[in-house]
């Protein structure tokens, strides 16, 4: 079995494009949507939800208003001041460090988990999804996206899978960092522009930090053929392969918004040029 995880150093690059097209030309494969803020691979897959499962992550302080004598001692040490006048919590506020749980002389503060979001465990048309929701402005996404590619690992290795298909998140943060710490390949996908040299090369250096292999596909390089041709360049100084380049395609936007990849929409240079893509990645693992 291959894990292979899908990145790019900012949003918008045509990461979920690409990995929807990745499901549909697979064969025996779960696929893994760890963008966990921002989720947007079930638009491309229409997933039926089989399994839905509470996220629970961090803690916030409660007041026992029964044991509170309103000494003031929480109030004047949280440091984030999340205490009222009247020994109320705010939630937003509280960082859940405990520290007023423990100078509370009463014992009247108790720390509570929090509900952070939910996964789902899906039937698509190419095969089983795992996936996640956060909540709004909740924390500890590295902790579900971490939650999303077990159960994604376990039903591969359960069912004999060849491949995990992993779409991970933009940038470089938490997220993306579990979301490929110990695939078999990171596949970056850039666009022909200066900030699209600049994000890969960051997110490149996280790869290469946990020493992942990692490959460059460069979306819509005919916008663009002189920084096409910088990017390629650097690939080439720093030994990184690059397994193919799209063509800007009307029939991609089209494809979206029916709701299917681009290999089922319709034959399209985009489709020659990812089908192709596929094709380098596997010899490439």
């Amino acid at each position: 079995m291959k894990q292979i995880v899908v990145i790019s150093g900012k949003g918008g690059t045509g990461k979920t494009v690409i990995t929807g097209a990745f499901a549909a030309l697979a064969e025996k494969k779960v696929m893994a949507d760890c963008d966990v803020d921002a989720a947007d691979l079930h638009l491309l897959l229409n997933p039926k939800i089989k399994q839905t499962h509470v996220f629970k992550s961090g803690f916030t302080a409660y007041i026992n208003k029964d044991l509170c004598t309103q000494c003031g001692k929480c109030i004047s040490l949280c440091r984030f001041n999340a205490i009222s006048d009247d020994y109320i919590i705010d939630s937003v506020s509280c960082e859940g460090c405990a520290f007023c749980s423990f100078i509370c002389p009463e014992k009247a503060i108790d720390m509570k988990e929090n509900t952070s979001g939910e996964w789902f465990v899906s039937d698509t048309r190419f095969g089983p999804l795992v996936h996640a929701k956060l909540g709004i402005a909740e924390e500890n996404s590295g902790k579900l996206v971490a939650t999303v590619r077990q159960k994604a690992h376990e039903m591969a290795k359960e069912n004999n899978y060849d491949w995990v298909i992993i779409d991970g998140s933009p940038g470089i943060g938490c997220p993306v960092i579990a979301s490929l710490s110990g695939t078999d390949c990171a596949v970056v996908v850039t666009e022909p522009t200066l900030s699209g040299i600049h994000d890969a090369d960051r997110v490149i250096k996280v790869v290469q930090h946990f020493k992942v292999p990692v490959k460059l596909v460069v979306n819509k390089y005919d916008l663009n053929e002189e920084m096409t041709e910088k990017i390629e360049n650097y690939c080439r100084n720093k030994s990184i392969p690059v397994i193919g380049k799209i063509s800007f395609d009307e029939s991609i936007v089209k494809a979206m918004v029916e709701a299917k990849t681009i290999i089922e929409y319709n034959d399209s240079k985009a489709k020659e040029d990812i089908i192709n893509i596929w094709n380098n990645l596997q010899k490439g693992i």
